[in-house]
This record gives structure tokens, sequence and C-alpha cells, in this order.
């Protein structure tokens, strides 16, 4: 899963090691005063860019910037830019690398074609960004994808909402670039077999950096609506193991967030979640032969199916929880072998 962003070779490294050493003293210095950073001159590159050591394609070169991967441009000459590459890495939310960085990349100083270079300064930047963003996305959605299509697509999205605030994209950028990472990293949690834990605690979590800072930045919009959904995964049990416990949680997990959210575009998904679980519940207390639980999960059941029909009588999740109460009124069970 990991992406490598830069090829360096043995032949020249020695030579190189003071400069590079001093390269990176000067990039780490200007990491800590992220906040000293001339807005203007930051900026990503639209595609892979090789960084040399001097303007001349000829000479050198020390490293690579991948799309998305941030530079602070430090001079112009012609058809060159003179920059601090990768300034971003390492420099992430809660002291967690970004998505997709490899171990190899290292803030470098040097020079870069002026060719796919955005920055805040860039008109109609934020469609750019916004643009090639949904492109990589895109193609990292298809069969044999390009190797770090999702990364750039995540990084890409998220200059949007760093270099364009006020942009009427910007909202949205942050969602997807959040919703990206959080997908690739639950896909990677998956493949563990601490996965199938029961209680959540005892497996990775995935990374809730970007969905947090995106529910503090946007409060109030559908977009922070979505980033709370997603952040429920990280509290879900790995596997059930065929014991009501982890069912009924996860009901009061869902309830509790349409509650939350009336209004949300998850709200209606929630709500299904748990009607679904709780006529899972019925099947297990059924088996266990405890009648009492059993009839107060059909209760309960019912109840959230008709809340669901109440509230959202057009979506699909009301005839889908429609069906789910009608099959446990029927004593049919939801979880495990239906058959009679």
């Amino acid at each position: 899963m990991r992406i490598s962003y830069l090829r360096r070779g043995v032949v020249g490294w020695v030579a190189l090691a003071i400069s590079l050493t001093t390269s990176i003293a000067v990039a780490q210095k200007q990491k800590d005063k992220a906040a000293g950073y001339d807005r203007a001159a930051r900026a990503t590159v639209l595609h892979s860019a090789n960084v040399y050591v001097a303007a001349d394609a000829d000479s050198q070169r020390v490293s690579l910037v991948t799309p998305g991967h941030e530079v602070v441009i430090v001079e112009r000459s012609g058809p060159w830019v003179k920059v601090f590459a990768n300034t971003d890495v390492e420099d992430d939310a809660e002291g967690k690398p970004d998505f997709g960085d490899d171990e190899n990349v290292t803030p470098t100083s040097g020079w870069i074609r002026d060719k796919g270079v955005v920055g805040s300064i860039t008109t109609g930047g934020d469609a750019i960004l916004y643009g090639a963003a949904a492109n990589l996305e895109d193609e990292a959605s298809r069969p044999n994808a390009p190797k770090g299509a999702a990364a750039s697509a995540h990084l890409l999205y998220r200059r949007v909402a760093e270099y364009y605030p006020d942009s009427s994209l910007a909202a949205e950028a942050a969602w997807r670039s959040a919703d990206i990472r959080w997908q690739m990293e639950k896909r990677d949690i998956s493949t563990l077999p601490s996965a199938k834990e029961q209680d959540a605690s005892l497996r990775p979590q995935i990374f809730d950096g970007d969905m947090k800072k995106l529910i503090k930045r946007y409060p109030g919009t559908k977009f922070a609506a979505m980033a709370a959904y997603k952040l429920l995964d990280n509290k879900l049990c790995g596997d059930w193991q065929g014991l009501p416990k982890c069912p009924e949680m996860e009901t009061g997990l869902y309830e509790k967030y349409a509650q939350q959210f009336p209004d949300g575009p998850m709200s209606a998904e929630a709500l299904y979640n748990a009607t679904y679980r709780q006529g899972v519940v019925v099947t297990m207390y059924t088996v266990e032969e405890n009648k009492k639980k059993a009839d107060g999960a059909v209760a309960r059941t019912q109840a959230l199916a008709q809340d669901l029909k109440s509230k959202y009588p057009q979506s699909d999740y009301a005839a889908r929880a429609a069906s789910i109460a009608f099959r446990v009124a029927q004593g049919i069970p939801i979880y495990g072998n239906d058959r009679d």
C-alpha cells in the first residue's frame, strides 16, 4: 500500500550528503515555523516533478515531488522554480505521517520545472486542483489503478481546502480528502487478524484526525455529518461471535447518531443499521431461549422501523427496514440460517 515517491541512486550520494543535510535542516526549520510560511509561496504539483540540484535538466536529481505533495517556492529563474520540496512530509495532524507517504521521502532544496505548479495565487486554482484530484480518484477506483492514484487524490483535495478555504469547493474537497484516507486505512486494517476481535480497542484504530478537523472546520454541514458517521467505524465490533452484546451496542450507536444528525445524509442509513442489528439481537436471544429479552428486541425493531418510515418515507432504507420488521414479526431469523 505504501507509495515510493523517491528513487535515489547510490552514485553521487556521498558528494550530495553535505548539501542535502543542509537543505533538510533548512526545510525542517521552515516546517517548525509553518505559520511563518508566506502563504503565496506554498504550492503543489499536478504531475511527478524531479527536483534537481541546479536549474538544469542535466544536473543531479535529488528528489521527486508527486501530485499533491507540497513545495515552498523560493525563487524563479526562467522556466525553473527553486523550491523546498516535500515540506509537508510527517507534518500531519496528531503527528501522524500523511497517508501515502514513503519513509524515503525527505524535504530537500532544489529546482523543478515551472510546469503544473499550482498555489493559492493561481487563477482558478481551486477548480484545477479539485479537477485533478477527481480524475485521480476516478482512476484509483478502476481495476489495475495506477500506483499512488488514491494517495495523490487525497493530497490534492486537501490542498483545495488549505489554499482556498473560501472556495465553494473547499468543504467537499476536505471531505473527499478525509474519506479517501479513511477508506484505504479501513481496508488495510480489515486484513489484519485483529480485525476479527470483538472488542474494537483490540485492533488498530483508523486515523481520525482528518475527520475530526473537518467536523470542527465545517460544523452543521452535511460533510460534518458524514464525517461523524465514518467515525463510528472505530467503535464497531470486528466480529459479533454470535453474542448479542455487540449488535446491542451498535444499535445504540446508530440510533444516537440518527438523533444527533436528523437531517444528515447518512441518518436514514444509520436508522436502518440500528433496525437490522436489533433484528439480529432478536435471533440471538431466541437461540439463547431468553424470551423476555427477545420480545423486548422485537418491540424495539418494530419501533425503529416505524421511526425510519415516518422520518424518511422516500428512502430505500425505510422499505428495507420494513422488511426486517416483517421478518422479525414472522419469527424468521435475521442472523444465521433462516431455514425452517
